[in-house]
């Protein structure tokens, strides 16, 4: 689905960054897709669940928030 949209889109994976709340979903997803991820802690996901999962976020953060255009990570 994310390759799709991507497609849809014109954009490379390497040129986008899947934001989501979800390990199971957004981040996996995004993943797959070879994108960078940036997992929101604001939702589903919470800081002590990230370790469980073989996958890794290249990011998190507490909240969109902490976002800005043009945002490269700590």
């Amino acid at each position: 689905m994310v390759r799709t949209a991507l497609n849809d889109m014109g954009v490379h994976s390497e040129d986008a960054t899947m934001v989501g709340d979800n390990m199971a979903t957004d981040i996996i997803g995004g993943g797959q897709a070879g994108m960078e991820t940036i997992l929101v802690l604001s939702g589903v996901t919470s800081s002590t669940q990230v370790a469980r999962y073989v996958y890794q976020p290249s990011h998190v953060v507490e909240s969109v928030a902490d976002l800005t255009v043009g945002w490269r990570g700590p």
